[in-house]
């Protein structure tokens, strides 16, 4: 094998490919890169870990075609030291041999005989606007859980139908949930999938926010997948099997007031209050009329307090959170203004944003689950 490409072209593609290799491998051969060089002049980069694949095809001058297996950060992080000058690789024996400008480096090939080859990419069945995409997805996945044992919380639920998506993920502690339209190939598909919500927020940001996302699938057979495709990168992840709870019915029906706050103000707030909050302890948020006061810290231990500016429709109400929860639900948040909508100071409060129009938009809403606190009732 013999190609030569041009630097900033290939360091890119690689880079992009090398995302998907695990820091320590379950096995040796998982920290490969595969390399195939074509007679077309298409050189074909891809990586893979136990549940998902990253798939690029670049130009190039091929001279002998070949395939190879290399250690895939290693390649990485050579080909981003290089000059920017013309790369020529050439395979010598078990070593793959690379120049650039006076830079050289030798590589041992690896293996291949147990290198799986990368899954073909399901049938496409829509396509999203990638802005709206990776912005929905970094909403919700910031209520996914961590906790590996549970596969169901880590999991984010895809909901499909027709022209909607509906994606949903929670920890026990807060749910969030964001409608999205799409354009899918068929106006009457019906689908629901899980998806682990780490995967799926690596592969939208991976993929950026330029131009469409097509979404493929395939729910049959032992591997079933969800890929996911842009600007010539490509995607696969496992679907995780299971019934996801229907979540939607903790959203209350009605509500006994909201408060309208700025949400820049809010945040800066709570980070504040963050530094003298103890772990498992709550910040305390009180509603009067045209203010809110943030609270945090109790007794003889550090305490701060500030007062902002708040639109309350509703008797005057005190609730306390999780300082982190309410901090990542709102970071995730773009309008000025949000709207926190409650019951009663130890039922589930709801997050969202309001339009220029001030009223709620709910194409994105995050529950909270109120920490109990002296006093309460």
């Amino acid at each position: 094998m013999k190609f030569q490409v041009e630097r900033e072209t290939f360091t890119e593609a690689v880079t992009w490919v090398a995302r998907t290799i695990p820091n320590r491998p379950a096995i040796p051969v998982l920290a490969g890169l595969k390399i195939v060089a074509s007679e077309e002049g298409k050189i074909s980069l891809g990586s893979r870990d136990s549940d998902i694949t990253s798939h690029i095809d670049i130009e190039g001058d091929i001279q002998i075609p070949g395939e190879i297996l290399v250690n895939g950060k290693l390649l990485a992080d050579i080909c981003r030291s290089l000059p920017s000058k013309p790369i020529l690789f050439s395979l010598e024996g078990t070593k793959l041999e690379i120049e650039c400008g006076s830079a050289r480096f030798s590589m041992k090939t690896m293996a291949m005989d147990d290198y799986s080859e990368l899954p073909a990419m399901p049938p496409v069945v829509g396509t999203v606007d990638g802005d709206q995409w990776q912005e929905a997805v970094s909403q919700v996945t910031v209520a996914a859980s961590n906790d590996d044992t549970l596969p169901m919380l880590v999991s984010v639920c895809i909901e499909i139908e027709g022209s909607s998506i509906s994606l949903m993920a929670t920890d026990r502690y807060r749910l969030a949930v964001r409608h999205i339209t799409w354009e899918p190939t068929d106006s009457s598909i019906n689908k629901r999938i899980l998806v682990r919500g780490s995967r799926l927020l690596d592969i939208a940001k991976s993929l950026g926010t330029a131009g469409s996302v097509e979404i493929s699938l395939e729910e049959s057979g032992s591997s079933a997948l969800i890929g996911f495709s842009a600007g010539g990168k490509q995607n696969t992840v496992q679907l995780i099997e299971g019934e996801y709870p229907q979540v939607r019915s903790l959203f209350p029906a009605e509500v006994a007031g909201y408060a309208t706050i700025d949400r820049a103000n809010m945040l800066d707030a709570i980070k504040r209050s963050r530094l003298v909050v103890e772990k498992n302890s709550a910040v305390r948020l009180s509603f009067t009329e045209g203010e809110l006061v943030v609270e945090a810290g109790h007794g003889d231990a550090a305490q701060a307090s500030e007062a902002l500016e708040a639109n309350l429709h509703g008797e005057d109400i005190s609730l306390a959170f999780n300082p982190i929860f309410l901090q990542e639900g709102i970071s995730v948040m773009s309008e000025q203004n949000i709207r926190l909508s409650y019951t009663h100071p130890t039922k589930p409060a709801v997050i969202t944003q309001e339009n220029d129009e001030g009223e709620a938009d709910e194409s994105f809403r995050m529950l909270l689950m109120p920490i109990r606190t002296f006093g309460s009732n």
